[in-house]
């Protein structure tokens, strides 16, 4: 062999040899690439790739879990979840299984009342598995859904199992309560505060499916993964005291004409427990998208395009939905002058017999000499004491102790009464009170901040921060923080958590508390009083007035209120009740002790008998007892005469029987002394109709005379027949006027002392 052939030999055997080499590390190096990439796909995202895999051979179903039911204090149902169902369709399924959309929704439509072309047009999302056709649909309707399903074997329609919530009492504590959206999440009220609680757990169905996820039939894999109900809730609510405190408010607004709605809370002055929540005009809680017809009849009259019919639409739900009790801030007025009251008789600047003479107006040092603080009586109440000037609800008397307790200290128990804090009530929206900076107080060369403040001028408060305040001052001094659900119940209804009142601090002591509930009794007691339209035969109200102009809004619109409390020696209940902007047309004075203190009144007078408070009735009671109706069936002619006589009623027999048949009012009603009243003696009692006269803004003797002429028998609300006084007038009769009524019915009146010369007013 030559020297080039061996040359070449031992270049092709190197270079066999180092591609050799070459293969070799490439193999090694595509061999670790491969198994890195294996070990992670098999170990590091196993648990990806699994869920996909997973995702690709089953399909899941959800199951919706039942919202826990929300209970009152009584354990009455205030919402519940009833079983429904949904129905929806498959554009996927009805293309791999061929089958007539057309035919189907026709079908749907005739059954569910859907519009056909809004079923056809879920069809054209070719990709979907699910398009609703009927959310939350009632049992009955569902099953002939099933029925066509079936009938028709039809794959692409569906219907699965779902919940719906229901108000039973429709309107009863809407602001409080809230409602739930279409998937089943709280909004508002409760129902979103404590969702995560009445939620509970879905629930769902895994079925195994085809590569094209269509089910698998016959597979015999189908896991079924049960809902977990949500927990239920019960409120310190008590259904019946709420339905009073409603039913007072709706009535005022019309008594008086109120243009922006009414507003009140019942409260348990000793733990903070809320017992009654309102604001009105409320809504239907089963409806909650629908306004009202007044409502919606306002916005017709706007002529609005339809793209600004639909803004101001939802911007008067949003409005209605809006619990103003703890989410709208007002000027108090001089409800707040208890708290001045109290925190000057604590610190020992304010004494029952003090004199404090009132001219009508009074200097403060930083305004002008020609701009003195005015009291709402122009003229002054001249000398009084302190009790006196709480009765006439004094501005400059409260300037005056306000003055003496010093602004330091004044804004010190302002932060101790919480009032410069939210309550931190278990509800979303409460809105923090606006006050001047504690150096506009105390600036030495300028107290009208501490003088405006003193009676309840220039800074702004909620309704739930005053009671909660006024609580602690009737209650022994102890703040309390409001709450309103007071247990969370597991699913087998055990306990599974309980609220116990929570003490904040003390803020005066149980001394002041007493002498103070003393004081503002007679605000209510004495006739000189302006809240004595407050007064309640057999319960002992403390209380004061409140009306304040609304800053920026035109002239004479005021909000007008009061707050009282009861009994005053050993209180149990707060009551606030506020009138946004009532009218001066009304025939009563636009004031919260002609308007707002009677509405409490009426609250006060059913739901202190409803939670056990036992009246117990003076002397000076006896003109404004309701008398209870004995049960006369039986007795013979000269007991019955004799029995209501005694009573104090005058009597008409009708037969000519021995023993009594029937009566007119009926057995157990309570009506007023001093009117005529029928008995039969053998003879049947004819029912016959008559027209309700309208008695508003007459006297009581004028009303009775007019409802007794009627075949109609009187029960009397209200204050201040003991006082004989001229100014006393009918506020609100419980049947409008023009309504047809058996004869024999019984007509509550409500009575008002409109004497203005008493009732305080909003400052100037």
């Amino acid at each position: 062999m030559d020297e080039g052939k061996s040359r070449t030999l031992k270049l092709n055997r190197s270079t066999i040899g180092r591609t050799r080499v070459l293969m070799i590390v490439c193999g090694i190096v595509a061999f670790i690439v491969l198994l890195a990439q294996l070990y992670k796909v098999m170990i590091i995202d196993h648990d990806r790739y699994q869920s996909e895999a997973v995702e690709q051979q089953v399909r899941e179903t959800t199951i919706t879990a039942a919202r826990g039911t929300i209970f009152d204090t009584n354990m009455k149902m205030l919402a519940v979840s009833a079983s429904v169902d949904t129905v929806y369709v498959s554009p996927v399924e009805m293309r791999s299984y061929n089958e007539d959309p057309e035919f189907i929704a026709l079908n749907l439509s005739n059954i569910l009342g859907v519009d056909y072309n809004k079923i056809m047009s879920k069809w054209e999302n070719t990709n979907s598995w699910y398009e609703v056709v009927a959310r939350k649909i009632d049992r009955d309707l569902s099953e002939k859904v099933l029925e066509f399903k079936n009938t028709y074997n039809l794959a692409s329609l569906h219907i699965i199992e779902d919940t719906k919530r229901y108000y039973p009492y429709s309107t009863l504590a809407a602001h409080t309560l809230g409602f739930v959206g279409a998937e089943n999440t709280g909004l508002e009220g409760i129902e979103t505060y404590y969702d995560k609680y009445l939620s509970g757990v879905n629930g769902r169905i895994v079925r195994a499916t085809t590569s094209e996820g269509l089910d698998l039939l016959y597979s015999g894999y189908e896991n079924y993964y049960d809902a977990k109900d949500g927990h239920s809730i019960v409120l310190t609510i008590d259904t019946t005291a709420q339905f009073y405190l409603e039913k007072y408010l709706e009535q005022a607004i019309v008594d008086y004409d109120v243009k922006n709605g009414a507003m009140g809370i019942i409260m348990d002055v000793n733990t903070g427990a809320v017992i009654g929540m309102s604001t009105m005009p409320d809504y239907d809680l089963n409806d909650y998208l629908n306004l009202s017809d007044k409502t919606k009849a306002e916005l017709d009259a706007l002529n609005l395009s339809q793209e600004e019919y639909n803004k101001a639409y939802a911007n008067a739900l949003e409005a209605s939905w809006r619990n103003r009790v703890i989410s709208d801030t007002y000027e108090p007025g001089s409800t707040f002058k208890i708290i001045t009251l109290a925190s000057a008789v604590e610190e020992g600047v304010a004494h029952e017999n003090d004199i404090i003479n009132c001219t009508g107006n009074i200097m403060v040092k930083g305004r002008g000499a020609d701009d003195p603080v005015n009291c709402w009586k122009r003229e002054g109440h001249g000398p009084q004491t302190l009790v006196e000037a709480a009765q006439h609800s004094c501005n400059v008397a409260f300037v005056s102790i306000a003055l003496k307790l010093g602004a330091d200290k004044f804004y010190d128990y302002i932060q101790s009464f919480g009032l410069m804090d939210k309550t931190g009530i278990d509800l979303y929206g409460e809105s923090s009170s606006i006050w001047w900076a504690k150096s506009d107080y105390t600036d030495p060369y300028d107290y009208s901040s501490l003088a405006a403040s003193a009676f309840g001028q220039t800074f702004n408060i909620t309704p739930l921060q005053l009671i909660t305040a006024v609580s602690a001052v009737a209650n022994g001094g102890r703040l309390m923080q409001p709450y309103i659900v007071s247990k969370i119940l597991n699913e087998d209804g055990s306990v599974a958590q309980t609220r116990e009142p929570t003490l904040i601090r003390q803020v005066i002591s149980e001394e002041t508390s007493a002498r103070v509930n003393a004081i503002l009794e007679t605000v209510v007691s004495a006739k000189g009083g302006t809240g004595k339209n407050a007064y309640v035969a057999g319960y002992r109200i403390a209380g004061k007035t409140g009306t304040s102009e609304k800053i920026g809004q035109v002239s004479d619109d005021y909000v007008v209120s009061f707050i009282g409390y009861a009994p005053a020696d050993d209180p149990k209940i707060a009551v606030i009740v506020l009138l946004d902007s009532p009218s001066p047309d009304s025939g009563f004075a636009v004031s919260g002790g002609a308007m707002a203190a009677p509405v409490v009144a009426n609250i006060m007078s059913d739901v202190l008998p409803h939670l056990g408070v036992e009246p117990i009735y003076s002397d000076d009671d006896a003109n404004t007892i309701n008398i209870k109706l004995p049960n006369l069936s039986g007795y013979t002619r000269d007991d019955a005469v004799d029995t209501l006589r005694a009573l104090g009623f005058d009597v008409t027999v009708i037969g000519n029987g021995d023993i009594i048949t029937d009566q007119v009012p009926g057995a157990n009603v309570q009506i007023a002394s001093g009117q005529k009243l029928t008995v039969y003696a053998g003879e049947s009692k004819t029912e016959t109709t008559t027209q309700m006269p309208n008695v508003f803004g007459m006297s009581y003797a004028q009303a009775k005379a007019t409802l007794n002429a009627a075949g109609l028998y009187v029960r009397v609300a209200g204050a201040t027949l003991r006082n004989n006084a001229p100014t006393i007038a009918v506020s609100r009769q419980s049947v409008a006027a023009g309504a047809s009524v058996l004869v024999g019915m019984v007509v509550e009146i409500t009575l008002v002392d409109n004497d203005s010369s008493v009732l305080e007013g909003a400052l100037d």
